[in-house]
């Protein structure tokens, strides 16, 4: 069929999302990308497809010789298509991680962060490009996720990234180029075999198109049958992930109670949603097996990078691998409004109105808020008995682990409360009178 301005416009309506305010395309001073822009401002560009504005933008790596004549090169493009271009300078730290990897993903953020509200960015990426990353995700042993490789359409940084042209023969696309005369810069990078894919591309492709012409479309619709099959399962672990939820955490009765490899599917589905990057496959079974077989008075903890996977009574929750804690004692004023920040990750303390709350006629002007110590003692409520705060918190189910990030409220000696948890009965005003109540703005997952 080829490509051209109407089969762009083909795809572009049937991909754009509904609420997209505006085109952003990614120019890198390459052919692709050129044709790419072209196609569209035949469509009438800088307002092509349902009257949406289109701008470029043009990431600078600074990493070789040529990003010099391939920034001129996207400059010279977009001003001959009378498009606006944003020339947006990075630096690539590839500590840790091949260059290649470090240099897309400063590509990556740079965009997301040049994206506006709802707009949507366009990359050139064809259907060559497609059956690279399936082979090259083959050969790191990638699960069903890493094998759909890239998706026409995903949710990127405000807005949306859509590729158009995944469904796109890259001789094609050339062709398109020839016709419009259309002059680019070859990255050098493209060809430096030192780097996965351009290895696969320079030295590898040629023998497989030779052998299996068709092999590009053949791997793409292998890419799209995965992502369907993908989609599924997303959807199987989000009605289990639903039925599993107790509060903040999963019920671990629940998950006993799935097959092995949807109890993983689940949890890794439930990991994503907490923007937390599951471990690799053997891990995160291994992570199951320990939640799902200690002992019934244990505290299993399972933790990997950044995150931790904790049981408390049945449930199961994720955490931060280091949990917060209360630091240094801190003073607090007296007085309606007064907050006082607890550090990082535990919000902040406010005073606010309340009937039957703390008398602050009894209080001293500046109280003091710590962590506990142990043996603290509190009466939460007139009729109550005194009782200790470790039994409070077992009764009220406070995650263990969070008990050191409690603040701890004293007036001189006395415990008058606990954050907004309890205050001390013999500390507050009469029934149905004004007192303070003490908020915990902000607060993390205690129960």
């Amino acid at each position: 069929m080829g490509f051209g301005a109407a089969s762009l416009r083909a795809v572009l309506e049937t991909e754009l999302p509904d609420e997209a305010s505006g085109l952003l395309v990614a120019v890198s001073g390459g052919a692709d990308s050129a044709c790419l822009l072209t196609a569209l401002a035949e469509l009438g560009a800088p307002k092509s497809v349902r009257g949406l504005a289109v701008r470029a933008a043009h990431v600078d790596h600074g990493l070789q010789p040529a990003s010099e004549a391939l920034r001129a090169a996207s400059v010279a493009l977009c001003r001959r298509l009378d498009i606006p271009l944003r020339v947006v300078a990075v630096a690539v730290d590839a500590r840790g991680v091949s260059l290649e990897a470090a240099a897309r993903t400063a590509r990556y953020r740079a965009l997301e962060l040049e994206l506006g509200p709802r707009e949507c960015l366009l990359t050139a990426h064809h259907s060559q490009d497609q059956a690279e990353t399936v082979l090259l995700q083959l050969l790191r042993g990638c699960g069903l996720p890493g094998l759909s490789a890239m998706p026409m359409r995903r949710p990127f940084g405000r807005g949306w990234h859509l590729r158009p042209l995944l469904d796109v023969a890259r001789r094609d696309l050339r062709e398109f180029g020839e016709r419009r005369g259309i002059a680019a810069v070859e990255d050098p990078m493209n060809r430096d075999a030192r780097f996965d894919r351009s290895y696969l591309r320079e030295q590898m492709w040629p023998l497989i198109e030779k052998r299996w012409p068709g092999a590009a479309a053949a791997l793409s619709r292998t890419a799209r049958h995965l992502a369907d099959a993908q989609e599924l399962l997303d959807q199987s672990a989000a009605r289990a992930v639903e039925r599993l939820r107790d509060g903040d955490a999963l019920s671990v009765a629940g998950l006993r109670a799935l097959p092995e490899l949807e109890r993983v599917n689940a949890l890794r589905r439930w990991l994503n949603e907490a923007a937390a990057t599951p471990p690799p496959a053997s891990r995160l079974t291994e992570a199951l097996r320990q939640i799902l077989t200690a002992a019934e008075d244990h505290l299993p903890t399972i933790e990997w990078g950044p995150f931790a996977l904790r049981r408390y009574r049945e449930r199961l929750f994720i955490t931060k691998g280091a949990v917060p804690s209360l630091g240094a004692p801190r003073e607090w004023c007296v007085r309606a409004g007064a907050s006082l920040d607890l550090g990082p990750g535990l919000g902040r303390l406010r005073w606010t109105p309340q009937i039957g709350g703390l008398d602050a006629d009894r209080l001293p002007d500046t109280l003091c808020v710590r962590r506990r110590r142990g043996g603290e003692t509190l009466k939460a409520g007139r009729r109550a008995k005194t009782q200790t705060l470790q039994h409070l918190c077992q009764s009220m189910g406070v995650l263990p682990w969070m008990r050191d990030a409690l603040p701890m409220v004293y007036a001189g000696d006395a415990l008058i409360a606990v954050a907004d948890l309890w205050q001390d009965a013999r500390w507050c005003v009469a029934a149905g009178a004004a007192g303070f109540a003490c908020v915990w703005e902000d607060a993390p997952i205690v129960t």
